[in-house]
């Protein structure tokens, strides 16, 4: 059964980051609580980065970070220390200032130099800690995502090979407007969350949240559209300036 979408409209970006902060943390601790750790696939961008910080700020003596589990959803092809790393600009945010033992942050291998290598790689990886069957996906606890101004999310963009994957865990995916190769998850790994979460911030996403919210046209379209998951949650965190182009109804 696909999960009804949750809109949940926040005044300012700071009242983002705290309810988007308020649902992980209490996510995580169910998750520990039933099952005994608490997996997360980590977004990049600037509005993840806000949310990084206030839960690095303000939780992290609350948490049972020995028992969670970080992960990416996508990556640059790039080394770690690069300024376009998606690890790094999360390390630097959050994981670097809270407790996680460092065993417990798998990020992608993308200083491999071929992007398909590092793909292969990272799927092992997730196949060997989830302990996953032939044809079985990944069930994290919490996906964070983002919305690109072309409606992409993780690295699914528009016309992409990727969108089509319905077996592997991650990709290689070429993006012909970037002129370069991206790391991501599927489609398959990201509607098998057990709670997804959009974050969308600011009036330069308002066009395309209007769009891809309350618009016409084909999913393809526009990839964050294809997000459903058939067994979790869908909340998509939004601000006042993002959501300044929908319905008032909505």
């Amino acid at each position: 059964m696909i999960a009804e979408r949750e809109l949940r409209r926040l005044g300012t970006p700071q009242d983002l980051f705290q309810a988007a902060a308020d649902e992980v943390i209490r996510a995580a601790n169910e998750a520990v609580r039933q099952g005994g750790r608490f997996t997360i696939a980590l977004s990049g961008g600037s509005t993840p980065r806000g949310l990084y910080t206030l839960i690095a700020a303000n939780a992290a003596g609350t948490l049972p970070w020995d028992k969670m589990f970080f992960f990416f959803g996508d990556e640059r092809h790039v080394p770690p220390n690069h300024p376009d790393s998606n690890f790094r600009m999360a390390d630097q945010a959050f994981l670097s200032k809270v407790p996680v033992p460092g065993s417990n942050i798998f990020r992608i291998p993308a200083e491999v130099p071929d992007a398909a290598v590092a793909a292969d790689a990272y799927e092992k990886t997730l196949r060997e800690f989830f302990s996953l069957k032939p044809g079985e996906f990944p069930r994290f606890d919490v996906i964070l995502l983002g919305l690109g101004a072309d409606g992409h999310t993780a690295s699914l963009f528009p016309g992409t090979a990727a969108l089509q994957e319905k077996s592997r865990l991650v990709v290689a995916n070429w993006v012909e407007k970037l002129k370069s190769t991206r790391i991501t998850l599927t489609l398959p790994v990201l509607n098998g969350g057990r709670m997804v979460v959009f974050l969308v911030s600011g009036s330069a996403k308002a066009a395309i949240l209007h769009e891809v919210l309350e618009g016409k046209g084909p999913d393809e379209k526009y990839p964050c559209r294809m997000v459903k998951p058939t067994d979790g949650r869908l909340i998509w965190f939004v601000d006042r300036a993002a959501a300044s182009e929908l319905a008032s109804a909505a």
